[in-house]
């Protein structure tokens, strides 16, 4: 009997001796790790921007009317002076009919009046009449004479208003959204314009800084004045909504003189020039801002692992262990690198596999060819 719980415990023992050794064996795995040193490198900050054209003017009737013509299709590229719209009202038609005939009376009682001087003067200057008969012939012609030039700028101003009823395209640039259609009544007083025009050749993107943002921001930049700061800002980098980067560059420019009081924070444009005609006015993107960095911890973005909108690394520990340590990072130009900005320090080690590892697991450090691993990055990132 002895024998067998002798037996029964050796069984045990020698399983529970199997089992810790294979748990012993599976959880003292290599992993590589790399040791943090300064690097110097550029960062990337992005900031979600909305795009503007250099000149977006609105077309608005300056008459009332119905809408009788449109001669250009929404999204038409135009040329300054052409032609966009045709407003119908009567009323001018008739202003001008009205006015022509006023001119031509006019024109008549200038003609008699002069006339009428022409008959006096040789009476006068024959005593036959009185002088204050050509005077009074004189005052006459000057008095049709004045009616003349009134009735002159009433048709002018016929003229003017029937010709406010073409409308031409002020510059170049592409026609918006056109909400009205033929038969629709406009006026000057409309809500809606009867369409956008935008000159697209060069596009600010518009974006916005939180006043703690640009203080921070704008400390690691050379330069007294903001003017000066922003002249030392390398160009920035416009990528598209689809991901896709916009191949020209832009510049960095104030939009805003200072902090609006209501949000605070302060507006800046990227200027980008459009001659391609790629970005359309109102469409969106994200500016991203280039930064020098002298001494920047850089990692793989493959050693970075995302929990709950937060950024981890495991590092090691005295003991070879491995503990999970939350950092913020900035990202670089290739994006398969990134640089750690709080959480770890210099020389301290990093796994860069391993992601679903435990806390406090011990591992068999690899270490790996740090010169190797940056020389990859470069090489991405120089085509």
């Amino acid at each position: 009997m002895h024998r067998i719980y002798f037996l029964i415990l050796m069984i045990a023992f020698t399983a529970c001796k199997s089992k810790m050794t294979e748990t012993k064996t599976k959880a003292i795995q290599s992993y590589q790790v790399l040791e943090l040193k300064p690097k110097e490198v550029t960062v990337y900050r992005d900031f979600p921007t909305t795009i503007q054209g250099q000149n977006v003017v609105e077309i608005r009737p300056m008459v009332s009317g119905y809408l009788e013509e449109i001669y250009v299709p929404e999204g038409a590229t135009v040329t300054k002076g052409q032609l966009l719209f045709r407003i119908k009202n009567p009323q001018y038609e008739q202003d001008i009919k009205t006015a022509k005939a006023a001119v031509k009376i006019a024109v008549a009682n200038v003609n008699t009046a002069r006339m009428n001087v022409e008959k006096v003067r040789p009476l006068v200057e024959q005593d036959i009449v009185s002088k204050y008969e050509l005077e009074a012939a004189q005052y006459t012609l000057q008095s049709q004479q004045a009616a003349l030039a009134q009735a002159n700028a009433t048709l002018a101003n016929a003229q003017t208003n029937q010709g406010y009823t073409y409308l031409r395209s002020p510059q170049n640039g592409v026609i918006g959204l056109i909400p009205y259609k033929i038969g629709a009544l406009v006026s000057s007083t409309t809500t809606n314009p009867l369409t956008t025009l935008s000159n697209t050749s060069s596009v600010y993107a518009y974006f916005s800084f939180s006043e703690r943002q640009l203080l921070g921001f704008m400390a690691h930049v050379a330069g007294n004045t903001m003017t000066e700061k922003l002249s030392h800002i390398p160009p920035v980098t416009l990528v598209l909504a689809n991901g896709t980067i916009y191949p020209v560059k832009g510049k960095l420019e104030t939009a805003s003189g200072g902090i609006q009081s209501t949000t605070g924070t302060a507006t800046l444009k990227a200027t980008f020039s459009n001659s391609m005609g790629i970005i359309q006015n109102g469409s969106s993107a994200t500016v991203r801002i280039p930064r020098d960095m002298d001494s920047a911890l850089l990692v793989p973005a493959v050693a970075i692992y995302q929990l709950q909108d937060k950024s981890f690394v495991y590092k090691i520990i005295p003991g070879n262990k491995v503990i999970s340590v939350a950092v913020n990072t900035s990202t670089t130009d290739d994006g398969d690198f990134l640089v750690i900005t709080k959480g770890v320090k210099s020389g301290e080690k990093v796994l860069l596999n391993g992601l679903n590892i435990s806390d406090s697991t011990v591992i068999k450090p690899m270490r790996i060819n740090t010169d190797s691993l940056y020389n990859t990055m470069q090489t991405n990132s120089n085509p």
